[in-house]
């Protein structure tokens, strides 16, 4: 008697606890990238060194808001395919912003139209 049952199978996790942690709460939102990449459309400037990131904030990925241990790492996320459809993402129309959503819900000025006549 006791034991485990033979029947049950425990399911390994899919994600770490880490990368899930760092999409929630790390990350940027898709509207700060998109501007920043406009801001900043063929400038090209130095990383100030930072020694809580890794590698020293030199290897950065800009579309994606990563920070990378070296060269070689980043060199090899530029070839998956999150990095290629958010490339895609960031490229393509501007993503929905904050006050987009409050239009949406009702939050915003009221749009009447045009006034027809006028007394």
């Amino acid at each position: 008697m006791g034991g485990k049952c033979p029947h049950r199978k425990v399911k390994k996790r899919r994600l770490s606890h880490k990368s899930a942690r760092r999409t929630k709460f790390e990350l940027k939102g898709d509207d700060a990238v998109y501007d920043e990449l406009k801001k900043l459309d063929g400038i090209e400037k130095a990383l100030p060194i930072d020694e809580d990131l890794p590698g020293m904030g030199q290897f950065y990925c800009l579309h994606c808001d990563r920070y990378f241990s070296n060269v070689a790492v980043r060199d090899e996320h530029f070839k998956t395919k999150k990095h290629k459809k958010r490339l895609k993402l960031m490229m393509g129309p501007a993503p929905h912003t904050q006050l987009d959503a409050d239009l949406a819900g009702g939050m915003g000025m009221p749009d009447n139209g045009p006034k027809l006549m006028s007394m």
